[in-house]
């Protein structure tokens, strides 16, 4: 899935890099219980994008209210007209009846009021049943219709929407008829457009959000990741003007670049990030939760997930700068030039 980045990747893959052992020597000094010893990284490079943290990003994504052609929320509904006839209005009980159950609605008591109603020939009860269902079932489109809309607001800013836009049209149309059934139909469409969509461009998505947090990360301990955002930004441009495997070989080798920015940088944190630890074992201190964190940071690296590396990072260093404030101060065991910004929260 990720070849973009395994090619990126492949000149690190000749030693165990300096942060892979520098984790996996904290690990063994200061859990002795358990001790871990770092091996060797796997050709795998693969960033999940469940543990991402929501960070700024260098260039704005390209806003859906810029193409005037784009879909648009839907606003207010006009009102069920009565039926003309009482063969429409079963007609329209029946189509309601059948759609709720299509959409998964608790239609139970509507299909009890209803089939009573139908059994006495009471068609201002039937009425009644079907404005109510209209309500119940354009509610439930409408909300349907929205969080497709805000999917594909997301994905406009990297990756061509155009047959999505079509169906999100079409079904707009269709809710303003009140053609329920039409709009129910074309949104199922969009669904899946959207769906598959989305696997396509994952990677890049991904890639970008990797990009971003690599720089952050740098920047928060000092450095600048500058020199490194030359292919990150060729990349995101790439990828906003629609051009996926381009844009994702550049994104990849803009993250491997910041990555070796960083790495110096992490490697040194680490290391006070280890004598911190140390000395609150020694204090008695639970620990359990950062080493948990720093074995799934070693797991993570392992695999070349530079995004899941960085993360359990930032919840250790967030962990150790809150529990060892003291030892920050003047005539602690650090002393200013050790510190560190703290991380936003995750």
């Amino acid at each position: 899935m990720f070849e973009p980045v395994r090619e990126a990747a492949r000149p690190l893959d000749e030693a165990t890099p300096a942060a892979l052992r520098t984790i996996g020597e904290i690990l063994a000094s200061v859990e002795l219980d358990r001790p871990a010893e770092p091996g060797p990284p796997t050709e795998a490079v693969l960033s999940r994008d469940a543990r991402f943290p929501a960070l700024p990003s260098w260039a704005p994504p390209l806003a859906a209210a810029e193409d005037p052609e784009a879909p648009t929320s839907l606003g207010e509904f006009p009102e069920l007209p009565p039926a003309s006839s009482e063969d429409e209005l079963g007609r329209r009980y029946e189509e309601y009846l059948h759609l709720g159950r299509r959409l998964g609605q608790e239609f139970a008591d509507f299909e009890a009021r209803g089939s009573s109603a139908r059994l006495v020939g009471d068609p201002e009860s039937l009425a009644a049943v079907v404005r109510e269902m209209f309500v119940h079932l354009t509610s439930a489109l409408a909300e349907e219709y929205e969080e497709a809309l805000a999917r594909r607001n997301e994905l406009a800013a990297f990756s061509p929407v155009q047959p999505i836009d079509a169906g999100l049209t079409g079904a707009r149309r269709a809710l303003l008829r009140r053609d329920l059934t039409g709009a129910q139909r074309r949104l199922a469409l969009v669904r899946d457009e959207l769906h598959q969509t989305e696997e396509e461009w994952a990677v890049g998505r991904i890639l970008i959000t990797e990009g971003e947090l690599l720089a952050a990360t740098v920047l928060e301990l000092g450095g600048d990741p500058a020199p490194a955002l030359g292919p990150f930004e060729e990349g995101r441009h790439l990828i906003e003007s629609g051009r996926r495997s381009d844009g994702e070989r550049l994104l990849a080798r803009g993250a491997i670049a910041l990555w070796s920015l960083l790495e110096p940088r992490l490697v040194q944190d680490l290391g006070r990030l280890r004598d911190r630890l140390l000395e609150m074992r020694a204090a008695g201190a639970d620990i359990r939760g950062p080493i948990e964190e720093l074995r799934g940071g070693l797991s993570e690296f392992r695999q070349r997930n530079f995004v899941g590396t960085i993360v359990a990072y930032r919840r250790v260093r967030a962990f150790v700068d809150q529990q060892a404030g003291p030892a920050d101060e003047p005539g602690g065991v650090a002393d200013d030039s050790a510190r560190v910004r703290p991380s936003p929260p995750l």
